[in-house]
């Protein structure tokens, strides 16, 4: 008899957040896994929880963690799995374990509740239609210039977490690559005491949080970017021949073209081709 994963989601401040479906998963686990048991801890022993058995299973130890989680799922025992706050998976532990019991074909379930992004997503105002997560951004280099430079061209609605020690700097860097009258909101300390959401422009919130101390966990919520106008067959026919002067092979060339202009691939391909050939 085999027993199971239930992914747990816990609150991300009040603790009045907490589900009845929660509350019975955490009680019957006969194992929970968290990131840190002194924490988890004080989440159980408000709800009146004793006696349990706890599993570290944090970004440093998730991946050693599979095999006795495994082994306690394969052995009958239901293992509840949770983080500090949130949804386990969403820029948290959890992803990793859950693949391994779905690999070994073991049951998975959850009791849903709590996300940061999705409740600052509906807060901001914004178009909730259509939208992507990024997580936290990278903290430097090409990986992070190229990520600002993705988002700011992403047409759906855009959510990402920020620490707070380093929300003035990514707001700063956004207005560097972003339309200053593009639409944001700022979502801090979220079902907390001090809650605040910030609605404005980009231009606004580098100003808002130039002025103001920014404190707490924040969740960024940027507008999409508005339609391309259509390339001409001018400016894809620019494009190539800069791509092809800088030293890049057709293929390369194409793709570069078909992701700054929008256009098709296989369209941009073709038209590389034929300048390259013109060209000799």
């Amino acid at each position: 008899m085999t027993g199971s994963l239930v992914v747990v989601a816990t609150p991300i401040g009040n603790l009045g957040d907490i589900t009845q479906r929660a509350v019975q998963a955490l009680t019957s686990a006969d194992i929970v896994a968290c990131e840190d048991s002194r924490h988890s801890g004080k989440l159980l022993k408000h709800l009146g929880i004793s006696d349990t058995k706890y599993l570290v299973v944090n970004e440093h130890t998730e991946r050693d963690a599979c095999a006795a989680i495994l082994d306690a799922v394969s052995a009958g025992k239901t293992v509840a799995l949770i983080t500090d706050a949130g949804t386990p998976g969403i820029s948290d532990p959890g992803s990793v374990v859950v693949r391994a019991v779905v690999d070994a074909g073991l049951p998975v379930t959850a009791a849903p509740g709590p996300a940061a992004f999705v409740m600052a997503l509906v807060l901001s105002g914004l178009s909730t239609t259509r939208f992507v997560f990024e997580g936290f951004l990278p903290r430097s280099g090409t990986d992070r210039t190229e990520r600002l430079a993705e988002i700011v061209s992403e047409p759906r609605t855009v959510v990402f977490y920020e620490a707070p020690h380093r929300i003035a700097r990514t707001l700063a860097d956004l207005a560097a690559v972003c339309p200053a009258d593009r639409r944001i909101a700022v979502a801090r300390e979220l079902t907390k005491m001090h809650e605040e959401i910030w609605r404005g422009t980009v231009g606004g919130a580098v100003e808002h949080f130039d002025t103001n101390e920014p404190m707490g966990e924040f969740v960024v919520v940027l507008e999409g970017a508005p339609p391309r106008a259509a390339a001409s067959s001018d400016d894809i026919d620019d494009a190539i021949d800069q791509a092809l002067a800088a030293g890049l092979s057709v293929r390369d060339a194409a793709d570069a073209v078909a992701s700054a202009l929008g256009v098709p691939k296989r369209t941009a391909y073709q038209a590389t081709l034929a300048r390259k050939k013109g060209a000799q």
